[in-house]
Parts: structure tokens; C-alpha cells; sequence
């Protein structure tokens, strides 16, 4: 049975906290032309890395959208409460990010989402929405 790719924003709402989340590129201009996730040996470091260390994480989709549909490009999200004070949030922003808050490695990117912000999309979560919407597109 296939399994569900939930968006990041409807996970921050479950969760009703910011949420983390980290993306993956075939190159630092982030262009995605016939990028294959499952063939990017960074993406499987940093996988690796995160199970080495304990820290759950699963599938994501990117923030929901209305006006376009973005396909699964290999998204996760990081089961890690977004508080500066939280050690394991330290270590993963230690991975992830140089002391000046730069990225590691030019290809990842390591994002919060604020609640906030994903509540924008909350009539998403409304029955049958993503049905009646796929109708219309």
C-alpha cells in the first residue's frame, strides 16, 4: 500500500507547533529538472545521519498550494520541536547549518514553518477539500 505524503503545512497544523523541514537539490540554484531523490547520496547522508542519532523524520510534501501541484522531490520532515533551547534541535541545526547560519551543504536546505503561517491553509483540512479541488483543476 503506497504511503501518504502528507504537505508540511497540514503536519504543523496536526502538530499545532512550528514545524521543521528539510529539502533537497540537485544543485545550488535549486533548479529540480530530473532530479531523482532517491539517487542523491546527500539526501541518504543526511537520512542516515538523523536515524544514527534517533531523531524521527518521515516523507513530506512542500507547503499546499491552490494554483500548482508540486511533486514529492524527496522533502522530509524533522520530528524535532523548533526551540533553540532543545538540544536535539541543536544538534540537527549543528548538521544542518555553519555557526553563521549558513547551510552545510550548498544542496540542503533546512526550513521552520511557522504554525502561523500553515494555519493560512487550515480550510484545507475541511472533508473531501483536496476532492473537490482536484475537480476543478
Amino acid at each position: 500500500m503506497p504511503m501518504l505524503i502528507e504537505h508540511i503545512d497540514a503536519i504543523a497544523r496536526k502538530k499545532q507547533r512550528d514545524v521543521l523541514y528539510v529539502e533537497f537539490h540537485p544543485d545550488e540554484d535549486g533548479f529540480e529538472r530530473n532530479y531523482d531523490h532517491g539517487r542523491d547520496p546527500l539526501r541518504q547522508q543526511v537520512i542516515e545521519w538523523l536515524e544514527a542519532n534517533h531523531i524521527g523524520w518521515f516523507p513530506c510534501a512542500p507547503f499546499a498550494s491552490e494554483e500548482f501541484m508540486c511533486p514529492y522531490l524527496g522533502q522530509i520532515y524533522l520530528d524535532v520541536p523548533f526551540s533553540e533551547s532543545d538540544p536535539v534541535y541543536q544538534k540537527v541545526r549543528d548538521y544542518l547549518e555553519h555557526p553563521d547560519g549558513s547551510m552545510r551543504y550548498p544542496t540542503v536546505r533546512f526550513y521552520v514553518l511557522p504554525l502561523a503561517v500553515a494555519i493560512k491553509n487550515a480550510h484545507h483540512d475541511e472533508p473531501r477539500f483536496w476532492e473537490q479541488w482536484a475537480k476543478k483543476f
